[in-house]
Formats: structure tokens, sequence, C-alpha cells
């Protein structure tokens, strides 16, 4: 969706211009409170709320805050207030992706996602985790999703790059050796 990428990213700029250019800003802080906004965002009864001409956008907002699970800050508030304004409640979840993207790029950091077959205790992740960055040569930011059709081992996804070693992966590749 590449008119949304368009729509969201003055918002991303300006939301990451505004949050290092204050003193003692949180970046950390920040990108969670946007991932909520963006969550809550991204549910279809919210759009449809937000879509509704008879529903002001003071309601709007009000269901929003309503709904965040923590008090949000002025900051969030104003954002959020200005996405709600001019109609794009639909790119929040965008702009928190490109807000991310940004946060990364200073941090010399990307996301990861590691799906595994079974949960990881803390340990496990951590040696993981230790892995994983010497392997794609920069710190991650690692999320865990469990995904029972691996069998065994991990899938990780960073960006567009995928490692995997999970039994599945190389039950794959045993069949495509034996078909070929």
């Amino acid at each position: 969706m590449a008119e949304l990428a368009t729509i969201a990213r003055p918002y991303a700029e300006a939301l990451f211009k505004a949050a290092t250019s204050g003193a003692g800003v949180d970046l950390g802080s920040t990108a969670a409170w946007v991932d909520e906004l963006a969550a809550i965002a991204a549910n279809p009864q919210m759009r449809q709320l937000a879509d509704n001409p008879k529903v002001t956008a003071e309601q709007v907002f009000t269901v929003f805050t309503g709904v965040a699970r923590s008090a949000l800050p002025d900051t969030a508030k104003n954002f959020l207030r200005t996405v709600i304004d001019n109609g794009r409640v639909n790119a929040l979840p965008e702009v928190a992706t490109q807000f991310r993207a940004l946060v990364n790029r200073r941090n010399g950091s990307s996301d990861a996602v590691v799906h595994s077959a079974f949960p990881m205790d803390g340990a496990a992740l951590a040696s993981v985790s230790e892995a994983l960055e010497k392997r794609f040569g920069r710190k991650l930011n690692l999320s865990v999703q469990v995904d029972e059709s691996l069998i065994g081992g991990i899938r990780v996804v960073v960006g567009d790059e995928v490692l995997d070693t999970s039994v599945k992966a190389r039950l794959e590749q045993m069949k495509a050796a034996l078909v070929a």
C-alpha cells in the first residue's frame, strides 16, 4: 500500500523529530504508545467508528483514550488529536511501522521475530539473541511467536531476511530433493 505509506511518512517523521528534539525524551516509551495507538486503530470496529460521519472527532478521541491500557502523555494526546482531525486514523498502523524504522535506524538495530515451535525461556532467548546478533551484524529487538507447525527449531525474520532452521524447513528441502 504505497499510498498509505506516503500518507504515514510525514506523521512518523514529525513525531520522530518531536521525540528526539525534546530534553529527556524516551524513544522507547514513545514507540510503545505509538504501537498501542496503532493496535487500537487496526481494530475494524474502531475504523468503522472513525469513518462514521455522524461521530465527532472528540468522540473518536474519547474512545481511543478510553481503550488505551494506560494514561497517554500529552504528546500522545496531541498527536492523536492531529491524526483524528485530519481523518488519518487508518494510517496509524503504518505510522507506527515507519516510526519504529526511524528509531531502529538511529539505534543501529532491527526488529526481529523469532518463530519457535515451543515457548522460549529467558536464558534460551538470550542465547539465541547473541547468536543472531553475530549472524546479522547488528543489535536485534526480538519478539517470539510460537508456531507449532515448525515441529522443532526456529525461523527468524529480520526485515526481508529469513533464517529458517526449523524441522519443517528441512523436511521441505528433503521433499524437494526427492522430487527433483
